[in-house]
């Protein structure tokens, strides 16, 4: 039976993390040890991306850990003791930590990708007023730029429509400006709302 499959049937085709039935995908628990089912969850989108740091902790969706936590699968168990402990400001997440048993192995394992730590460090595209940046916004320059490697002087007010997030730098964004792709700098922009 194909890994897919077999995470199907063991989960009832829901999360294995908060239970939701939306949009399912394997979810390989880092570093695997046993190179099995019990290495992998099905889970969700909004489940993936908070773990992968790529979205804002809620603590409220996590609140499932509660019982997930209880899993008899290795995998369940410890990305759940990561996020328990990624969420342990919050009270419910703390007690928990308390309550939960990982035996040697498994806690070496769950410590192992150092997903635990840093809690709600995500590191997120931000304006110059602190307000979430995505792909596609519009924002407008607060400051004067000269375009390094160009005669471009980009005025102070320009707007620069459907921005792209700059992937590994959370400190830069792209954006057209007289048809001209630059990177530019978030701390000079702020997002147009409307």
């Amino acid at each position: 039976m194909k890994l897919e499959e077999q995470l199907k049937q063991r989960s009832g085709n829901q999360c294995e993390l908060c239970k939701s039935t939306g949009a399912l995908k394997i979810y390989d628990v880092t570093p695997q040890p046993f190179g099995d089912a019990s290495d992998s969850l099905l889970i969700c989108d909004t489940c993936r991306a908070q773990i992968d740091k790529k979205a804002e902790l809620d603590a409220k969706h996590w609140s499932l850990l509660s019982a997930t936590m209880w899993s008899e699968i290795p995998g369940i168990q410890v990305v759940s003791w990561r996020m328990l402990n990624r969420l342990k400001q919050e009270s419910w997440a703390s007690d928990n930590l308390d309550m939960m048993y990982l035996d040697d192995d498994r806690l070496a394992w769950a410590k192992a990708s150092g997903d635990h730590e840093n809690d709600a460090a995500v590191e997120l595209h931000k304006d110059s007023n602190g307000n979430l940046l995505q792909n596609g916004d519009t924002v407008v320059l607060t400051k004067s730029l000269d375009v390094k490697g160009s005669t471009l002087n980009a005025k102070m007010g320009t707007v620069v429509r459907n921005i792209r997030l700059v992937e590994d730098n959370t400190e830069q964004i792209e954006g057209r400006i007289e048809g001209q792709m630059i990177v530019i700098l978030t701390k000079y922009v702020r997002k147009q709302n409307g």
